[in-house]
């Protein structure tokens, strides 16, 4: 079974245009201000699927600054999973500084979704307010059965590309400290904080409630990121995520095929450790 963890939809209306979206949204004109940006529908998502066997996409929206806006994304996810019940699983996303995301939560796991994501701190990191923000989602995540919660990280290191936000590992780390029950999704590798799994104290313990999704993976890393992870002891943690329509599962794949992992650890990474997680 092959279940892709990070996947955005937009409504088609955004698809088409997208200009009138930008004012007042400084994350979302960051992210999709060039026309190269992809915007996809849940139809463009489904094709895909079919064309490289993906059994199960777990879907999400933008943390929209706007109330209104994400209220529109998330419904277009819940109308997704009711219409694919066995293909599309979705989370709940918004800006979690909006005063209602809480509630949002509540609304949409009461409507079907199974958990929050993808939220992101993109022009702050993830800071002390944005601990504080976070605060009561995960209450609510923790009460609804403590479903999973999605959250943007990147390396703090390297080139810089737009959505690349000022984010350290010392600030990761402290989310793991300050959510130690509830399940955290790191995206794009937890930005490498997965290395330290190998330390002797304190880190496992910390760790242990934190997975981490592929996304992005083929544009940061080499094919040995798998052969890493694995080593680090992490290899029922590793969730494999596209981030489409940024990009085709195919590119993951070929990365996958080229490490040195084997037949086991490629099952866990691109199905298994996802179903146990949205079991």
């Amino acid at each position: 079974m092959i279940i892709d963890s990070h996947v955005h939809i937009f409504p088609e209306k955004i698809k088409q245009d997208r200009s009138g979206y930008f004012d007042n949204e400084p994350e979302f004109k960051l992210l999709y201000n060039s026309p190269k940006a992809k915007i996809s529908t849940i139809n463009d998502l489904i094709e895909s699927m079919d064309e490289y066997q993906v059994d199960i996409s777990i879907i999400c929206g933008f943390p929209w600054r706007n109330p209104e806006f994400t209220k529109q994304n998330n419904d277009i996810i819940i109308e997704s999973v009711q219409k694919h019940p066995d293909r599309i699983k979705g989370l709940a996303c918004f800006d979690a500084a909006w005063d209602g995301a809480p509630h949002e939560t509540r609304r949409c796991i009461e409507a079907g979704l199974c958990g929050a994501g993808e939220l992101a701190f993109y022009l702050s990191g993830i800071d002390k307010k944005a601990l504080s923000c976070l605060d009561p989602v995960m209450a609510v995540l923790r009460d609804k059965g403590n479903l999973p919660c999605m959250i943007h990280t990147n390396e703090p290191v390297g080139h810089k590309y737009p959505g690349k936000t000022p984010i350290t590992l010392e600030q990761i780390y402290r989310l793991a400290k300050t959510f130690p029950d509830n399940r955290i999704i790191l995206a794009h590798w937890g930005g490498g904080i997965f290395f330290y799994n190998i330390m002797k104290k304190e880190t496992k313990t910390t760790l242990k409630n934190i997975w981490y999704d592929t996304a992005a993976s083929p544009f940061l890393y080499d094919s040995q990121i798998y052969d890493i992870a694995v080593n680090a002891g992490v290899a029922d943690k590793v969730l494999f995520g596209t981030d489409f329509p940024l990009l085709p599962p195919g590119r993951y794949y070929k990365d996958i095929d080229n490490s040195n992992i084997n037949s086991l650890q490629k099952e866990q990474i691109l199905g298994k450790n996802a179903a146990l997680l949205y079991a």
